[in-house]
C-alpha cells in the first residue's frame, strides 16, 4: 500500500521501509534522497553529529511538507523520515523517498522536501570536531542550550 507517509525517528533509518512506501505499477520513476553525515565540514574533520528538535511540532511540519510535495508532483507516494539524537559519520539523518509516472515530478518534489525541511522543520543540528569543541550550525541555538527566541 502507498501513501504519503513521513516520521521522525531517533532509531537508525531504514532506508528499504522508506522506500517500501512508494511505487505503483504506474510509476517510472522512483527518486530516493539520502542525508548522510560526512567526516569533515568547512575543511574541519568531523566527528559525527548531534539532531535536537521538537519532535511532535517537527512530526507536524515534516506531514505537511510531504503532503505539499505530493500535492505538487500530483501523487501519493511520498515518503520522509527524519533522525533525532546523536549520529556517526556515515549514517542516514534524512531519507526522502517519491514515485511518479515520470522522473521529473520525483526529482521535483523530493528536492521540494528536503528543501523544505531546511528552512521549516524546528531541528538544529550540531557538530562534533576532532580538532575542536562542537558546535552548533548556522547560529542556530536551542533555547535549551541557550539560545533566545525571537
Amino acid at each position: 500500500m502507498t501513501m504519503i507517509w513521513s516520521a521522525i525517528t531517533t532509531s537508525p533509518i531504514d532506508t528499504r521501509e522508506v522506500l517500501s512506501r512508494v511505487g505503483a505499477e504506474e510509476d517510472g520513476a522512483v527518486a530516493l534522497f539520502l542525508g548522510i553525515v560526512r567526516n569533515s565540514n568547512g575543511g574541519r574533520p568531523v566527528s559525527g553529529m548531534e539532531y535536537e528538535g521538537y519532535a511532535e511540532m517537527a512530526q507536524e511540519q515534516l506531514a505537511e511538507i510531504t503532503g505539499e510535495a505530493a500535492e505538487r508532483a500530483q501523487t501519493d507516494r511520498v515518503a520522509a523520515v527524519h533522525r533525532l539524537g546523536a549520529l556517526a559519520v556515515g549514517d542516514v539523518s534524512v531519507a526522502i523517498a517519491v514515485s511518479t509516472p515520470h522522473r521529473a515530478q520525483a526529482f521535483d518534489a523530493a528536492r521540494y522536501v528536503i528543501e523544505q525541511i531546511k528552512v521549516r522543520l524546528p531541528v538544529w543540528k550540531r557538530e562534533y570536531y576532532l580538532d575542536r569543541d562542537a558546535e552548533w550550525l548556522d547560529g542556530q541555538v536551542p533555547v535549551a542550550h541557550g539560545g533566545k527566541v525571537g
